[in-house]
């Protein structure tokens, strides 16, 4: 399964065959339980995700509801940015959303990478900015469309999501009632 992340790393930067030898070094596969927490809100998030198989769900909680901001599915890079940058107590949490395999890069041996190889360096800014770019895009999913709209942009764009995420998680996260979403998917 090397070979896809080597894949989706080459997508992200062009890196020489000694630089992505060094990154795949760094990491192993780790397979996860069904619930298995990754990051709990208040603790420094140290780790950046690659999902092999599986999903990673993060939420935040509020008044005892959890509220899902973002599933990430195979070939997908996940972390929580602010803490990872700015070693402040993560505001999220991040959980295996069924049998999930990821391989994990600490924060620690990225920067030592960093300093052994401006190609990995490149890697790392080129991830950084294509997570921002993917937390902006969802952002505006919510500034601009009303509940209906995200639930047909998400129809139209990300239909696994209907497949693989339970009623209640999708509600949440497209921030309407489950009575709601319910609705909106009876209709023709």
């Amino acid at each position: 399964m090397t070979g896809i992340l080597e894949t989706k790393i080459k997508s992200i930067a062009n890196l020489s065959p000694e630089a992505l030898d060094l990154l795949m070094a760094s990491t192993r596969p780790k397979p996860l339980e069904k619930g298995r927490i990754l990051l709990r809100e208040g603790e420094v998030c140290k780790t950046v995700y690659y999902v092999e198989k599986g999903y990673l769900r993060t939420y935040f909680t509020k008044e005892g509801n959890e509220i899902n901001t973002r599933f990430a599915f195979e070939n997908d890079f996940v972390t929580e940015l602010k803490s990872l940058r700015s070693a402040a107590p993560s505001a999220y949490w991040i959980q295996a959303g069924e049998k999930t395999v990821v391989w994990e890069f600490t924060k620690e041996k990225l920067l030592e990478l960093y300093r052994q190889s401006a190609e990995i360096e490149s890697f790392g800014r080129n991830l950084l900015e294509q997570m921002l770019v993917d937390q902006e895009e969802h952002g505006n999913l919510f500034r601009i469309y009303s509940p209906a709209e995200r639930y047909q942009h998400i129809v139209r764009h990300s239909p696994h999501l209907l497949q693989r995420i339970s009623l209640s998680q999708l509600s949440s996260y497209l921030g309407m009632a489950r009575e709601t979403l319910s609705r909106l998917r009876k209709k023709p």
